[in-house]
């Protein structure tokens, strides 16, 4: 029995605005325990999709030492002298991070599907492109839903039940 891409998808998406600083971005993924979503313009378009990865990337690139803030337990003792300097560093880093808009660090090259297709099509354009979502939208381009690895895998579990 094939299941639709339309049967399994969430249909409240939640997206992001392409202005939308990337602190309220990672502020909203975290609230609604979401990894990525899709950004819309001013008429609802998708443009882009925002995963963690990407806030994750960005964070690094403006705060190389993050990794210094997690120690290791060797590292504690020392770690008070070097703290401030590297704390200091690290927060300023953020402070700019979180200046940045999400259509900066935005993946612009969408992987979208339509709600006719397979979930075993859906599940083979996620491997395929190394993505964990997909935008699901209709044959005039509009944003309906989205659907997941763990959507797809929710639709298997029910269909065997």
């Amino acid at each position: 029995m094939m299941i639709s891409v339309q049967e399994a998808m969430q249909k409240d998406v939640i997206t992001l605005r392409r202005v939308e600083k990337i602190e309220e971005a990672a502020r909203i993924l975290r609230e609604k325990k979401i990894s990525g979503a899709p950004v819309v313009d001013e008429n609802n378009k998708v443009i882009g999709i925002v995963s963690e990865g990407d806030i994750m990337r960005l964070l690094e690139f403006h705060s190389p030492n993050l990794n210094l803030i997690l120690p290791s337990p060797l590292d504690l003792i020392e770690l008070p002298i070097r703290m401030k300097a590297e704390y200091d560093e690290i927060s300023a880093g953020l402070k700019k991070a979180s200046l940045v808009r999400v259509h900066e660090i935005m993946t612009k090259k969408l992987i979208t599907i339509s709600p006719e297709k397979s979930i075993s099509d859906a599940a083979e354009q996620m491997d395929m492109h190394k993505v964990k979502r997909l935008p699901v939208l209709d044959d005039k381009g509009n944003l309906i839903g989205i659907i997941t690895r763990g959507d797809i895998i929710g639709a298997l579990v029910k269909s065997n039940e």
